[in-house]
């Protein structure tokens, strides 16, 4: 039985880990922007960490399910509603056929993942079942949800009995507002000063950025010389500075290619908080060697694991 939307919220998306491995066609790996959040979401209902669930992004939406599921709600506070009544995040929930979930505008950061007890089932493109919007590959018909469309659910694993939370100690070794980075294969191009400048400066998000891209606004970052640098493969997390000086951190829907210098590259192990920045959040940024960036994703991957969790009474 499907999962109907009732509505869309402003941009809801079938997401899942991505799918890597066709830059070189021109697609980047798409997936969830806080791929954190929906693999814990995944966990507290008994999917495989990285099953298809639903982005939210700033104001969420409603939802009916026409058979009884377990669901999580993960990421930023969306003030969810089941029935009217107001149930918690980063929670096992079990829902009853005919109840419906509303979704309202975010409380705190960017994102809310719905993940439900056997995924949603739409067909795989290249791999994966996420949605990569600027190409309208994958998820429910290559786009956002719009109120009306049905999803299909898949079958719950066996073992997904019990009812889970994430403990408040792990959610807040989440949150970050200064976002580490690595030297970035141009920073010789920049001012001797721009480094020091560019981990000094508060740096607010704009409104015009999306998933391809995450524009900041704050101390321009002038070049050192003039950059006629050849086009060249870009990566995930990858900070390019056009000629204004005003940084862009290339997001999960990033073109495959740039030919502007890059300063710096987010860490793997904070990538998950870029995904949670709104227009007008404020965020710095923090020089790290690539041993520390190794070290830290290592710290994080060990606790995106089913230890983390206890039991919803405890």
């Amino acid at each position: 039985m499907p999962l109907r939307v009732t509505s869309a919220g402003f941009q809801t998306t079938v997401q899942d880990a991505g799918r890597q491995g066709y830059a070189h066609l021109g697609v980047s790996a798409s997936g969830a922007a806080d791929a954190v959040s929906m693999r814990f979401g995944n966990l507290l209902v008994g999917n495989p960490e990285h099953a298809p669930a639903l982005e939210m992004t700033l104001v969420g939406g409603s939802f009916l399910f026409d058979e009884a599921a377990v669901i999580a709600l993960t990421g930023s506070d969306f003030d969810p509603l089941l029935d009217g009544d107001s149930v918690p995040m980063w929670t096992s929930i079990p829902v009853a056929a005919g109840q419906q979930l509303s979704c309202r505008a975010t409380k705190s950061g960017a994102r809310c993942y719905l993940c439900i007890s056997g995924g949603i089932r739409v067909p795989p493109v290249l791999g994966s079942a996420s949605t990569h919007l600027m190409t309208g590959l994958g998820g429910h018909l290559g786009r956002a949800l719009r109120a009306g469309d049905e999803l299909e659910l898949g079958k719950p694993r066996q073992e997904a009995a019990g009812w889970w939370r994430l403990p408040d100690q792990v959610v807040d070794r989440l949150k970050r507002r200064v976002i580490r980075v690595t030297e970035g294969p141009q920073s010789d191009v920049y001012a001797a000063r721009a480094l020091s400048e560019f981990a000094s400066s508060v740096y607010f998000v704009s409104e015009d950025s999306n998933r391809m891209g995450i524009r900041l606004r704050g101390n321009p970052l002038p070049w050192r010389q003039v950059c006629d640098m050849l086009t060249e493969g870009v990566s995930l997390g990858a900070i390019q500075v056009p000629p204004d000086g005003q940084p862009i951190i290339l997001f999960v829907e990033h073109q495959t290619t740039g030919g502007y210098p890059k300063i710096a590259n987010v860490i793997s192990a904070d990538m998950h908080a870029v995904g949670q920045l709104r227009p007008r959040d404020s965020v710095r940024f923090e020089f790290v060697s690539l041993d520390t960036a190794y070290e830290l994703l290592a710290e994080l991957e060990a606790l995106i694991h089913p230890r983390s969790l206890v039991p919803f009474n405890a």
